[in-house]
């Protein structure tokens, strides 16, 4: 039966709040919430009684909402519905915070010498920043080498598009080890 539902209710057992459980897993260790009822009959789908390791599906499905665009409580909800697990919304930023150091890596790794061709362009979106709807610019250079192939050089947040952060794009694309663009192709 769904949570204050009692009139549905086929059973004389009840829910009795949480248990803290720590679980390991790949990103570290995560606590959690596992529901429990007063009979103790209670049985979660995702993790067993005695389980103390947590498979990376679930971090990954974290992830995956996450860069949906999906906020942390509605993740939350989510993986209540689908799994019957209570994550908290702190767990779900640990585990998409240890995702930071992997992206910033990522984001200064060094690029080759030389693009054939490198297409720039911004993407505006509504989000949702400090408790307000705000414009915001996703930043994408695309560049293909002399081989023909693509690369995802950078992405970058902004307020909206200007000459001066492109200017700034390009000098963090120098610092990264570009020393030559063939062509390069912006959209207005």
């Amino acid at each position: 039966y769904s949570k204050y539902d009692y009139r549905n209710k086929e059973t004389n057992n009840s829910r009795n709040g949480y248990s803290k459980k720590t679980m390991k897993t790949s990103f570290g260790d995560m606590d959690i919430d596992i529901p429990r009822d007063r009979n103790g009959d209670f049985e979660p789908k995702l993790i067993q009684k005695h389980q103390t390791t947590l498979s990376g599906d679930i971090e990954e499905k974290i992830i995956s909402m996450y860069a949906k665009g999906m906020t942390e409580n509605d993740i939350a909800a989510h993986i209540e519905e689908i799994y019957g697990l209570d994550v908290s919304d702190s767990t779900i930023s640990r585990v998409t915070d240890k995702i930071l150091p992997i992206a910033k890596e990522w984001q200064s790794r060094p690029l080759e010498e030389v693009y054939a061709v490198v297409f720039m362009d911004a993407i505006h979106y509504h989000v949702r920043y400090e408790g307000r709807i705000v414009k915001k610019a996703v930043y994408i250079a695309i560049g293909i080498n002399l081989d023909g192939r693509k690369d995802v050089l950078g992405m970058w947040v902004g307020e909206n598009e200007s000459a001066k952060f492109w200017l700034s794009v390009l000098n963090g694309l120098k610092n990264r080890g570009v020393n030559d663009i063939l062509m390069l192709a912006l959209t207005d």
